[in-house]
């Protein structure tokens, strides 16, 4: 075997949805892997976390890059910005750079980035241009470099294929902006791992792109009917309209899409322009001995892992938020401010492993148990607002991880059978966490603590705590009570949910 088998790759983005689903597949196939992330909590709870060295470190950080590049041979590069900040360009250009120069002086033989398919000649996108330049900064590095271009990915949990499912499902009448009839090239998530791991073998004296697209070239306006075949759903009505602008699509998407806006952005821009394989080079080098998956067929793969909650990673896998969380009231390096607290604690008739299991079922299509008009109406404000809103629900109805997103939460911390601490990613003048705990008292019974933790910024912080006190009582109080009583019955959510 080549060194490359056997030898140490790392990659980045490994809590994001494509390097989750790529450390496995370099595992099965012999590799030893090492991560970098900023969220090394959140590879916790993954079934492999305890065969692969994770490295707690910054992409942006020189330092921690030649910690965790030292003794590497294949460093895969998977950082997408995917928020439309005001200098995301010259974030995504400063740490391409620095990787790059890092790479180069630890000795890595080559470097894999997955970036957009784009035409040749024309204005792109600003992410897509950012993608072209990144790979550019790879292919320029002086280290042999793959760099592999893919337009539309379809697998559960996707962004693009879950816009596309929800757009498909929710409305069979549609009126939609004219790049519903541009052509794109889509490919399965199962050929973009084949040929991400693929790549890592590949001679060292290659140093080029990519075009990686499935046997499918379609437009979106044919994606979406022909999802609706597969899934058995009648022919959608679609019309065209060029009043729907880049930005008033995406916020189109954002209120009917589990998508927000901010993420939408980008994608609908990248869907103006005519994405199709320039060439299949790739193809012979890295052969499918089944051939290359189709569009029905990687719908269906798709729709299955979601039937049987398999879904190991969803585009909310990565952090929503840029900046990580402050620390909380009771780790040694608080540094004090001021802190709101709402703090409740029931007793429960009932086992502490029922009531532990009401507790990891919450949100999603089980709900918050509490004001259901008053949660709905929040979700809506934050989704107008630009966040996640309601509709990132859950990656598995019955099981949480750390890192997973929960509704308009993300675990921060779960130990499996007492504590669920969710942070908040909400628009907020704020940082808000909600936790879960389930005790037992001295006599063996189950208690149930909760506690609402707010950490104001500003006066509008403390303003926004004061304004919805009195709603407490019905959002927080309404969910100890249901909670208590849903394990008390012993009843599993999804079949009695209680509601007031």
């Amino acid at each position: 075997m080549s060194r490359s088998q056997h030898g140490l790759v790392l990659v980045t983005g490994a809590t994001g949805y494509v390097g989750g689903r790529l450390i496995p597949e370099l595992l099965a196939a012999g590799f030893r892997v090492r991560a970098l992330t900023r969220r090394p909590q959140a590879l916790s709870d993954r079934s492999w976390s305890d065969q692969i060295e994770i490295v707690d470190g910054d992409a942006d950080s020189h330092d921690d890059l030649l910690r965790a590049l030292a003794d590497v041979d294949v460093a895969y590069y998977l950082i997408h910005s995917m928020r439309s900040g005001p200098h995301f360009e010259s974030m995504d250009r400063r740490v391409a750079l620095g990787f790059a120069d890092a790479a180069k002086k630890s000795g890595v033989r080559r470097i894999v980035y997955l970036g957009g398919m784009h035409p040749l000649d024309g204005e792109l996108s600003p992410h897509l241009e950012s993608r072209r330049e990144v790979g550019e900064i790879f292919l320029q590095s002086g280290v042999g470099s793959i760099v592999l271009k893919a337009a539309v990915i379809i697998g559960s949990g996707s962004a693009s294929f879950e816009m596309m499912r929800y757009l498909t499902e929710r409305l069979p009448v549609m009126v939609a902006p004219t790049w519903i009839n541009t052509k794109i090239q889509p490919i399965a998530i199962r050929d973009v791992l084949r040929y991400l791991v693929g790549a890592a073998g590949l001679p060292g004296q290659i140093n080029r792109a990519f075009d990686i697209g499935g046997p499918d070239v379609l437009t979106y306006r044919e994606m979406i009917q022909r999802y609706a075949a597969v899934v058995g759903l009648p022919s959608r009505l679609i019309r065209a309209t060029p009043a729907l602008t880049p930005w008033l699509a995406s916020h189109w998407v954002g209120l009917v899409t589990p998508v927000p806006a901010g993420i939408a952005k980008p994608l609908v821009l990248s869907l103006t322009h005519e994405v199709t394989a320039k060439e299949h080079d790739l193809e012979a080098l890295i052969p499918s001995p089944e051939g290359l998956i189709g569009f029905d067929r990687a719908v269906e793969l798709a729709l299955q892992k979601i039937r049987d909650y398999d879904v190991s990673t969803t585009w909310t896998s990565a952090s929503y938020g840029e900046a990580p969380s402050d620390p909380l009231p009771d780790d040694p390096d608080w540094a004090g401010g001021d802190l709101y607290v709402d703090d409740r604690c029931t007793v429960v008739d009932a086992t502490p492993e029922m009531l532990w299991r009401v507790i990891e079922e919450i949100g999603g299509k089980q709900g918050w148990h509490s004001w259901r008009l008053g949660w709905s109406t929040r979700g809506v404000l934050d989704r107008i607002a630009g966040g996640p809103g309601l509709r990132r629900g859950r990656r598995d109805p019955l099981s949480l991880q750390t890192g997973d997103a929960l509704d308009w939460w993300r675990v921060e911390k779960i130990v499996h059978g007492s504590l669920l601490r969710l942070r908040a990613e909400m628009r907020l003048p704020g940082r808000a966490w909600l936790e879960l705990i389930s005790e037992t008292d001295d006599q063996g019974r189950a208690v149930f603590r909760q506690r609402a933790i707010f950490h104001p910024q500003g006066l509008l912080g403390h303003l926004y705590w004061r304004s919805i006190v009195p709603f407490h009582g019905i959002v927080f109080g309404g969910m100890q009570r249901n909670i208590s009583e849903l394990a008390r019955r012993g009843a599993a959510p999804d079949r009695q949910v209680v509601d007031h």
